[in-house]
């Protein structure tokens, strides 16, 4: 029989208390993938729907200031 491994799941960072904002470089770049610099999605990030759109729009902000770039 094959035994099935179930992943832990993930817990939103931001309902756990954390904050994000575009100010902040490092914690930004967490959520943007290293080698074409897209936003990660939901189930690698781990965040729930509401945050993840925040997510979204702090990246783009970052982007947009030129704090990070759009692509690598």
């Amino acid at each position: 029989m094959a035994e099935y491994h179930r992943k832990k799941k993930k817990i939103c960072q931001m309902c756990a208390g954390k904050s994000l904002d575009y100010i902040d470089v490092d914690i930004v770049k967490k959520y943007v993938s290293a080698d074409k610099g897209k936003i990660l999605p939901r189930r690698i990030t781990g965040a729930c729907s509401k945050h993840q759109r925040h997510i979204a729009l702090e990246v783009k902000k970052a982007r947009f200031m030129a704090l990070i770039p759009f692509v690598k």
